[in-house]
């Protein structure tokens, strides 16, 4: 029997690690993925500014498994009927059962010029661009230790589409980068609704603004942007000048679920044989709630998933009559929220919003928690030791 896992984000490495302890050794679980490492995506913002949390937020695969096999390849779509994963590279992967954990990519919403001119911010890669951009319009020595910046070069525009978490982060670290490097510097966080932030509670929306306000970036709401161009985004409140345009204004679903993100009810299950994990679905939870795409959420669907899958192979194993066995459902519940911005922090937990030192803890605490979860404590202490020290 044959378990396969598409993807190594959160839920994916969760859900293969879990499920290492608890099928027989005879059942196999390939783990799926194009990139050879696993990415604490929500630190990923860090690397504009910190470009060596690099090596703290990779963790390569084959050092998360004990006996889970590791296949390195881009998945191009899934044959439910057949039970058959479709590789890029024309192979074929067959399974009993499968969990999508391919999370999602940056929606660019046919929006012209987004796509050409717009950076996104989905991986070590992408945070590198962003900096390098940032640093060439300001005329900075990226290699110099101490980089002083060009005052022929003038002000830098940066532009920020979308005040998701995301979105928040990044126009919070180029602020900071500006300060630290001497560059004088706009940074205008954009967002279509009325809030940033906008599907978090009221208070830590509040507090996020007030955060990103103190730390120069000017925040516009109920702004929607148009086209982009080179220099340039226009909005329907006018024209901003962006020497640099970073996008992050939604998530879509992967080439291989063929830009979907599909709906799933409580037991995560697309099909009998097939669950879909994380940000790859549009998730309803057993209270009837929409889960928000969030790496925590990811985490504890896993964990459901797991559960699950090994009481349907369980039964399969045993060849066992009359009913398959009931799922557990899943219930989205975290502790609170958590964004950085620049060398702040605000969190929520429960009703209450904490801001500074306490939250910068906090903040510390998820990533390295995270690392150490899955085995990888080197880079839970590096990790740390990166977040506190700024």
């Amino acid at each position: 029997m044959r378990i396969a896992i598409l993807g190594a984000g959160y839920a994916g490495v969760t859900l293969a690690r879990r499920l290492e302890s608890t099928l027989p050794d005879d059942v196999e679980v390939v783990v799926v993925d194009e990139s050879e490492t696993h990415l604490v995506k929500h630190e990923v913002h860090r690397v504009i500014r910190r470009p060596a949390v690099a090596d703290a937020i990779r963790v390569p695969l084959p050092e998360l498994f004990d006996r889970a096999t590791v296949r390195t390849e881009r998945v191009a779509g899934l044959g439910r009927d057949a039970r058959t994963v479709h590789l890029a590279d024309g192979s074929e992967l067959s399974y009993d059962y499968a969990a999508v954990c391919l999370g999602s990519v940056t929606a660019e919403y046919g929006i012209p010029g987004v796509a050409e001119f717009g950076l996104p911010l989905a991986s070590v890669d992408d945070a590198l661009a962003i900096r390098a951009a940032f640093l060439s319009a300001a005329g900075v020595d990226a290699d110099g230790v101490e980089s002083v910046a060009d005052a022929s070069a003038g002000s830098v525009d940066v532009v920020v589409g979308g005040a998701g978490l995301s979105g928040v982060q990044t126009a919070g670290e180029l602020a900071a980068l500006a300060r630290e490097e001497g560059v004088d510097a706009d940074v205008t966080l954009l967002e279509q609704l009325p809030h940033v932030a906008p599907n978090f509670p009221e208070h830590f929306r509040r507090a996020v603004r007030e955060e990103l306000e103190s730390r120069d970036v000017t925040v516009s709401t109920d702004t929607t942007v148009e086209r982009a161009t080179a220099d340039a985004v226009e909005t329907d409140q006018g024209t901003i000048a962006a020497d640099v345009f970073v996008w992050t204004g939604g998530i879509t679903g992967t080439e291989a679920m063929g830009g979907d993100r599909p709906l799933v009810r409580d037991d995560l299950r697309l099909d009998d044989r097939t669950f879909v994990v994380g940000d790859a679905a549009r998730a309803v939870d057993a209270d009837g709630e929409p889960v928000p795409a969030s790496a925590s959420a990811a985490i504890r669907e896993a964990r459901t998933v797991a559960s699950n899958l090994s009481r349907l192979v369980e039964h399969d194993l045993e060849e066992a009559r009359g009913f398959r066995p009931r799922l557990d459902p899943y219930r989205f519940d975290v502790p609170g929220w958590i964004v950085t911005v620049g060398d702040g922090t605000v969190a929520q937990l429960g009703p209450e919003v904490v801001t500074g030192k306490a939250a910068r803890a906090m903040k510390a605490a998820v990533g390295a928690g995270h690392l150490s979860s899955v085995g990888a404590v080197r880079n839970a202490v590096d990790l740390v030791e990166s977040e506190l020290a700024t």
